[in-house]
């Protein structure tokens, strides 16, 4: 019998990474005993398991509503739940028919704000063009920039979100190299930011959206703010969406998610999106699947029209402000003084750098160690796109309390704070400079 012979993968195939992340969660699947504070997950004890129970009770409860909720839907999303978003937009942040020309018409629901990022990058990108993004940022997306063959720049992001001075010299670096006909995206996680947990503030928010405006000399770019942590502020102060500075809907690609919030395994995200690409959006989305799973929309209208989802984000919010405060407490108690890291305001996420003698990179004896004594990060270096303009820095990592009870966080927290100490002592003691 002659050798199978292997098969030919397409080029995108072959420039598709493995995502970061597979193997930190493999790693923590095989190993149930290690603590991951790796993985970006929802907190299992905050899932809505009684007000699923309930909305499926009730549009089980007529023939006609089951039906419909069993049957294919639209490509664009139940129009139902499409309207509960732009009423929510309205409510929370007067983005209205009015002063932004938005409607359920300009919303889209996904599966996952995720396709979402996915669709909107195929419908704009060919190889050789420019993103422009954060550093960090979201390495997820970073993975499918890479698969799509494009130049991506990165800015720094501070504490108040991406530098968008920084992010003005760069559009005026490219456009005296000629190459601004080439810049398509400007991407920016705008709350609580995966990785940083820090959120745009409201000056670089209008600032932001004037600069797509101003650099769209002979084609649009698109400002794709990533929204999916939006909700998960531990106070209801937050700024206003970058979409809020687009009142004439042309500029700015809305994203967010119902799955942190609400419910991950509902997998449902959505979009309000400029006309134009809503309509090839929804082309491609035709492509994919014509349309995301029906019953988890009529789960999460159902719950929104009950009011159980507004109650339930109250019970998500106090969760994770708890839990970031368990993880905040063992960074300032266990931590080496010199670390450095932010205190996040929502979201999932804090990041921290540890003294510079302590590379945290993947291959580090830092990371080594950790693995030893059962606990999990993500390497600050995962959120840096590779050769975009700004060196990551060797020794941060992302640290999320999503997932993990408030034993397992202090614990974790605890036991990489007392390693990062015992390698900084002996680093002083290599280095000559203990007494």
């Amino acid at each position: 019998m002659s050798e199978l012979p292997g098969i030919r993968w397409s080029r995108r195939a072959v420039r598709t990474p493995d995502p970061p992340i597979s193997w930190l969660m493999k790693h923590a699947i095989e190993h149930p005993d290690c603590i991951s504070l790796a993985a970006g997950f929802v907190d299992s004890d905050t899932l809505p398991v009684e007000v699923t129970g309930a909305c499926v009770r009730q549009i089980m409860s007529e023939p006609a509503t089951a039906r419909a909720a069993l049957q294919y839907g639209t490509s664009q999303g139940l129009g139902s739940l499409r309207r509960q978003i732009a009423e929510r937009l309205a409510r929370l942040d007067g983005i209205t028919p009015g002063s932004h020309r938005v409607t359920a018409d300009d919303v889209v629901v996904t599966t996952g704000s995720q396709q979402l990022l996915l669709l909107i990058s195929e419908v704009l990108l060919d190889p050789d063009d420019i993103v422009i993004l954060g550093a960090p940022s979201y390495f997820v997306y970073m993975g499918i920039l890479q698969s799509m063959q494009v130049r991506v720049r990165a800015v720094p992001t501070d504490a108040d979100g991406m530098d968008t001075d920084a992010l003005a010299a760069t559009l005026r670096q490219i456009e005296a190299t000629g190459d601004l006909d080439r810049v398509k995206i400007i991407y920016c996680v705008s709350y609580f930011q995966n990785p940083m947990g820090v959120s745009l503030s409201l000056p670089r928010r209008r600032r932001l959206a004037e600069l797509a405006q101003e650099f769209s000399r002979r084609h649009r770019i698109v400002v794709l703010e990533d929204a999916a942590y939006k909700e998960l502020g531990f106070t209801d102060e937050v700024p206003s969406p970058i979409k809020s500075f687009d009142p004439r809907n042309e500029f700015v690609a809305f994203t967010s998610t119902f799955c942190k919030p609400f419910s991950a395994g509902l997998k449902t995200g959505y979009g309000v999106l400029p006309p134009e690409l809503m309509t090839a959006v929804l082309r491609q989305k035709g492509n994919h699947d014509f349309g995301s799973a029906n019953l988890p929309q009529w789960i999460i209208s159902t719950a929104i029209a009950r009011g159980d989802f507004d109650r339930h984000l109250q019970v998500v919010r106090a969760g994770y402000a708890r839990k970031k405060s368990i993880l905040a407490e063992a960074i300032r108690t266990h931590f080496p003084p010199q670390t450095r890291w932010i205190d996040p305001a929502g979201g999932l996420y804090i990041w921290a750098e540890l003294p510079a003698a302590i590379p945290t990179g993947p291959h580090s004896e830092f990371f080594r160690r950790a693995l030893e004594r059962q606990v999990l990060y993500v390497p600050g270096e995962h959120c840096f796109f590779p050769a975009a303009g700004v060196e990551p820095p060797p020794s941060a990592m992302r640290l999320s309390y999503g997932v993990c009870d408030d034993t397992h966080i202090a614990e974790g927290g605890q036991r990489l704070g007392r390693l990062a100490c015992e390698m900084l002592a002996e680093a002083k003691v290599g280095s000559g400079l203990s007494r």
